[in-house]
This record gives structure tokens, C-alpha cells and sequence, in this order.
């Protein structure tokens, strides 16, 4: 499913994207702008930039990385209006929950929790004082639904968003501030893609018997793929709308 871009849809709108060069950030980004937003987004290292978009290049697992793009983003847009939180990942080491040293958990917490709350700390009450904003975390199905050994970091760091985001929520809507989650499930993004052929290489056979072990593995799709990063992408900028208005999607055939 993938909605018809309005043009004007965020006209005038300042969108900061966390961690838009590739995957579901990208998507993100390339949404927004097709929407008519001005767009802002980070990267360690910037890759097939997009002309029209501002980069800043940070590491946002780190306080500086964050402080660099808050700073940026103020300077070069004078605020935000659309905080689209996408940055995550996890390391998946092999060994299970035991093999999870305290620099594994830290790193886990640094990308799929503190990245977002420190932007939100240094971004946030700009909205505020405007009286108005949107705010979207993308966390995960494993936040409800974890999965055992390899993601348990990432899960747990995700199911904290999960509940940052809900408190935040509470205390920001009566200020103008709305606070949403999208929580999607497998995500074809480039890293997918490379874990199904990392899986082929290791285990042998087809990349499409690849792909299928790792749907079993978590515990099955009923559409039987993962999402698209467009799709999610069309999510989160449903969430993210300031104002009501009738969305028009192209529903695939089945």
C-alpha cells in the first residue's frame, strides 16, 4: 500500500528525520519531501545525498552527534515542526542473552533509545513554545513480541521507547504536542536484504528458502513478506499530520 504524495501536503512544514540515508530513513525522507516538507537528517557517514535535503554528518548515538543536528537544525530551518524519529538497528551477535556484554547493551540503549529522547530533550521545547508539533518514534513489533537470544538488547531498548513514548505523550498533547508510535514488524530495508544472503551463505540453499527461515523465525507473516520501507514511511507521515485530512492509497492487487 503506498499513499498518493499531495504536493502540498507539508508545505511550510520543518521535518527533521533521524538516520534518513538509507532504509526506512530514506523513505521517510523522500516522503516528506514529495509532500512538499524541508527536510533535515544525519548520518555518520552522508551516501547518494538527495539535493534538496540538509545533512548534517553525526554520529546520533553519541550526546555530540545529537547536539550537532539539534544545533543544525535550528540554524538552517529556524525550528522543527516534525520530529520522525527512524533510527534503530540491532547488532544481532550469536551466543544469546549471555553473550550480551554491558558494551553490546550500551551501544543498543545509545541507537534505539537515547538517539530519539536526546533530540526530543533539545527539540521539543521549541515546539512548545510555539504551541504545536508532531513527534513520531518508529519502535518495533519486538517491543510487545520479543524475540530470544540474538535481539533481546534491541528488544528491550525498543519496548523503553515504547513506554518513553506513551509518558511523553501525556505530558505533551495538552501542550500542542502530539506524540505517536508506529511499530512496524521486518522491514525489507538494505540491512533485510543482507542478513537473508548473509543466512543463504551460511546455511546454503536459496535466497528465497534464505528468506523464508528467517520469516519462520519470527514467527511467520501473513502476508508472507516483510514491509516495504515506502510503506512504513507512508505510516509514519499519517502520524505525523498536523491537521485531518483524507488520505488516498493504492491498495495492491492480490
Amino acid at each position: 500500500m503506498s499513499m498518493i504524495a499531495n504536493p502540498d501536503e507539508f508545505a511550510g512544514k520543518r521535518v527533521l528525520v533521524s538516520g534518513g540515508t538509507k532504509g526506512l530513513g530514506r523513505a521517510a525522507v523522500e516522503r516528506f519531501l514529495a509532500g512538499g516538507a524541508r527536510v533535515i537528517t544525519a548520518a555518520r557517514t552522508v551516501k547518494n545525498p538527495i539535493e534538496s535535503v540538509e545533512y548534517v554528518q553525526a554520529d546520533l548515538t553519541t550526546v555530540e552527534g545529537g547536539e550537532a543536528l539539534a544545533k543544525a537544525a535550528l540554524a538552517r530551518l529556524g525550528g522543527v515542526d516534525v520530529l520522525a524519529h527512524v533510527i534503530g538497528g540491532s547488532t544481532m551477535p550469536p551466543g544469546g542473552f549471555a553473550a550480551l556484554t554491558d558494551d553490546i547493551w550500551l551501544s543498543e540503549l545509545n541507537l534505539n533509545l537515547l538517539a530519539t529522547v536526546r533530540l526530543d530533550r533539545l527539540l521539543i521545547p521549541q515546539m512548545i513554545e510555539r504551541g504545536g508539533g508532531a513527534v513520531v518514534h518508529v519502535t518495533s513489533t519486538q517491543s510487545k513480541l520479543p524475540l530470544p537470544e540474538s535481539t533481546t538488547a534491541y528488544a528491550a531498548a525498543k519496548g523503553a521507547l515504547r513506554t518513553y513514548s506513551k509518558s511523553i505523550s501525556k505530558e505533551l498533547g495538552p501542550k500542542g504536542v502530539r506524540v505517536n508510535i508506529v511499530c512496524p514488524g521486518w522491514i525489507m530495508t538494505e540491512g533485510a536484504v543482507d542478513l537473508v544472503k548473509n543466512m543463504q551463505a551460511t546455511n546454503g540453499g536459496t535466497y528465497e528458502e534464505a528468506r523464508q527461515a528467517i520469516i519462520a523465525w519470527i514467527g511467520g507473516i501473513p502476508i508472507g513478506r516483510g514491509a516495504e520501507p515506502s510503506e512504513v514511511a507512508d505510516l509514519s507521515l499519517d502520524k505525523a499530520m498536523l491537521q485531518d485530512r483524507h488520505a488516498v492509497y493504492k491498495i495492491p492487487a492480490l
